[in-house]
C-alpha cells in the first residue's frame, strides 16, 4: 500500500519515485524517472516528464508542464498554466533528445506565476517570485520580483512573500535582508 495519493484518472509511469503524502489529482502524467518529493501536491492535468526531479513540499496548480531538465528545490509554487521549455531551437523535423535539453533549475521557495514561462537553461534562485504571465530569459537572483516580457527585476520579496522596502526590510515579518554578489541575502543576527 503507498503512502501517497494518486488519482484512478492520472497515469503514473514505472519507475518514478513519489514521496510521502504527496496528492496526484486528476488527468495527470508522471513519465519515467520522475522523482518527486514529500509532502507535494500535483493539480489538475499536471505532466511531470521524464527524469523531472521534484523537491519536498512543492505545489503545481492545473495544467503545469515541467519538462525533462528541470529542477525543482523544496517548498517551489507553480502557479496554473505555468511552463518550461527545455529546446532552444525545437524542430519537429531534427529532435535532438534528451541529450540536447537545456537544464533549468528553480532554487528552494521560488514562486512561479500563473501563465509565466520560464525559458530553458537558466536557474531561479531562492525565494525568488516570477509574476503571471511573466517570460524568464536570463538567471533570476534570490528573492528578485520578475514582471514583464522578457523578465526584470522590478524589486525584491522576503522569504515570507511580501515586497521589502527599500532598505531591505519586510514590513510584516521583520526579517532584513543584505546585498551578497548580486543576490539578497538574510542579515546575519536576523530578528
Amino acid at each position: 500500500m503507498s503512502n501517497y495519493f494518486v488519482h484512478p484518472t492520472s497515469i503514473v509511469d514505472d519507475g518514478v519515485e513519489i514521496g510521502a503524502g504527496t496528492k496526484i489529482w486528476h488527468f495527470s502524467h508522471i513519465q519515467s524517472g520522475a522523482k518527486i518529493g514529500k509532502n507535494c501536491s500535483l493539480g489538475q492535468n499536471v505532466n511531470v516528464s521524464n527524469n523531472v526531479i521534484i523537491g519536498d513540499g512543492c505545489k503545481m496548480q492545473n495544467n503545469v508542464s515541467l519538462y525533462e531538465g528541470v529542477e525543482l528545490g523544496d517548498y517551489v509554487f507553480c502557479g496554473p498554466s505555468c511552463v518550461f521549455t527545455n529546446d532552444l531551437t525545437p524542430r519537429a523535423k531534427y529532435p535532438k533528445g534528451h541529450d540536447g535539453y537545456k537544464k533549468t533549475i528553480v532554487e528552494e521557495g521560488a514562486s512561479i506565476g500563473a501563465n509565466a514561462t520560464i525559458v530553458c537553461g537558466h536557474k531561479i534562485g531562492k525565494w525568488a517570485l516570477i509574476g503571471a504571465g511573466a517570460v524568464v530569459t536570463s538567471n533570476v537572483p534570490s528573492h528578485a520580483l520578475m514582471l514583464g516580457i522578457p523578465a526584470r527585476r522590478v524589486g525584491w520579496v522576503c522569504e515570507c512573500g511580501q515586497l521589502l522596502d527599500d532598505e531591505l526590510k519586510c514590513p510584516d515579518c521583520a526579517r532584513t535582508y543584505e546585498m551578497s554578489e548580486n543576490n539578497l541575502e538574510i542579515k546575519k543576527n536576523n530578528l
